[in-house]
């Protein structure tokens, strides 16, 4: 039987809010960023909504990708830090730089030369794909600075200092809030720019935030102030190492994050309403996964330094306390978006009765399954890429979208032409599948391993 007493379990809990506080703030903080883009666009209309929603599809690929990048990364620092050899952390983070630029690069020139094709096989809506393509042109000149920023606010989680990248994220909400609504409305004596106007804002406050990350770094973190002949002292051999951990979180990112665009397709032909609710449905489940995400990025770390400094039970004892807190947290999460999502709806929103009424639909249904993504994060994120468990992570992710998710939807939406909620109750199926799969190899411990 586990244990949350806290009297019992004060280093964990003291070294879970020190860790997982910053990273829920620091995404909820994120995810604020997304959802004012999204109300204020919003009072434009559905048009609108389902065009930042589809634009946003790329940045949320080449988001995934990165992630896998830096998680892949974020592992060995993680663990080197909890060795004590700090000397090898640069190194290591140099590696993540050149993929984190090189990648972001590759969806700059296709979001800015080709928007209007890309956007176009998404929708059939020649308004969305217009609008969308005015707004990913701007939005993607912030790419590159999105991902040097990401690189440095994983690794800063990775050396215990999390508040770095969460402060950047404060003072980069507050920035874009402001901007959104002088540029999008015109208030000021600017004129309204509407949708691009908040592509203008949110390019802007993606500068200031790789400025801040950036100069919090190289004065006070310097562990992780790489310079250019940290880059020159790449070895080989680390290389293959890290390499090896990372592809296959990089190809779990991707291949699920293509399935996500797979299902965006598939809610984009049913209808732009279907689309509009489910962008609105995705943003508030944002906001909610914040603590999800906060305890999988703190359990990474958390077992990651456990590992590292050569503690394999307690690393699988923690691991246990973090599955039970998922769960509980998934019910109470659940329970809170059933209750509170008729009213954000109404408040945030301007929808006609129909596209009230099936995002209603939508959001009950994303709570519904809210504990089964909780416990799954702690798997994916937390358990099996903590101890370089990653080829593992990646099949068992892989396989329960690709396998059940997309051909779920393609029935519901195609052949069984159901409404969109439905749909997604059927692609949430995945989440199911996921946790009954992953739960032997989590009973296994072959995932606890010291990699450095």
């Amino acid at each position: 039987m586990v244990s949350l007493s806290y009297n019992k379990n004060k280093e964990f809990y003291k070294l879970l809010f020190t860790i997982s506080i910053p990273i829920v703030i620091q995404n909820l903080i994120s995810s604020s960023l997304n959802l004012v883009d999204n109300v204020m666009i919003g009072q434009l209309g559905e048009t609108y909504i389902a065009a930042t929603g589809l634009a946003n599809q790329i940045f949320f690929i080449m988001t995934l990708i990165l992630f896998g990048g830096n998680s892949g990364i974020s592992i060995y620092i993680a663990q080197f830090w909890g060795k004590k050899e700090t000397d090898k952390i640069k190194s290591v983070l140099s590696i993540g730089l050149i993929f984190a630029v090189f990648m972001s690069s590759l969806f700059f020139i296709a979001g800015f030369v080709l928007p209007n094709q890309i956007l176009g096989l998404m929708s059939k809506d020649t308004a969305v794909v217009k609008l969308g393509t005015e707004y990913l042109k701007i939005v993607s000149i912030s790419y590159i600075l999105t991902a040097i920023s990401f690189a440095f606010g994983f690794s800063s989680r990775s050396v215990g200092r999390p508040k770095l990248p969460m402060t950047a994220s404060v003072v980069s909400l507050l920035i874009n809030t402001v901007l959104n609504y002088i540029l999008i409305f015109g208030h000021f004596g600017f004129e309204a720019m509407g949708i691009k106007g908040a592509a203008t804002a949110t390019l802007i406050a993606r500068v200031v935030e790789l400025c801040i990350i950036l100069y919090g770094i190289y004065s006070s973190i310097p562990v992780l102030a790489v310079k250019f002949k940290d880059f020159k002292s790449i070895s080989s051999d680390l290389i293959k190492r890290v390499g090896k951990t990372a592809l296959p979180v990089i190809l779990n990112e991707g291949f699920w994050s293509l399935g996500m665009t797979v299902y965006a397709l598939v809610y984009a032909r049913i209808s732009t309403e279907a689309v509009a609710a489910v962008m609105i449905t995705n943003t508030v489940n944002s906001i909610f996964m914040v603590v999800g995400f906060g305890l999988g990025n703190a359990s990474s770390v958390m077992l990651g330094n456990t590992l590292g400094a050569n503690e394999i039970e307690k690393a699988i004892d923690y691991n246990k306390r973090f599955l039970v807190l998922s769960i509980l947290c998934g019910i109470v999460i659940g329970f809170a978006i059933s209750l509170t999502a008729p009213w954000m709806v109404k408040a945030l929103y301007q929808l006609d009765a129909s596209g009230y009424e099936t995002t209603i639909h939508t959001l009950k249904i994303l709570a519904f399954f809210m504990s089964f993504k909780f416990y799954n994060t702690i798997i994916i994120i937390g358990t099996l890429r903590s101890g370089g468990d990653t080829l593992y992570s990646m099949l068992l992710e892989i396989s329960c979208v690709w396998l059940i998710g997309v051909p779920l939807s393609l029935l519901g939406a195609f052949v069984l032409k159901l409404p969109v909620y439905y749909v997604v109750l059927l692609v949430n199926a995945e989440e199911v599948a996921k946790l009954f799969l992953g739960l032997p190899r989590l009973l296994s411990n072959k995932w606890a391993k010291r990699l450095v």
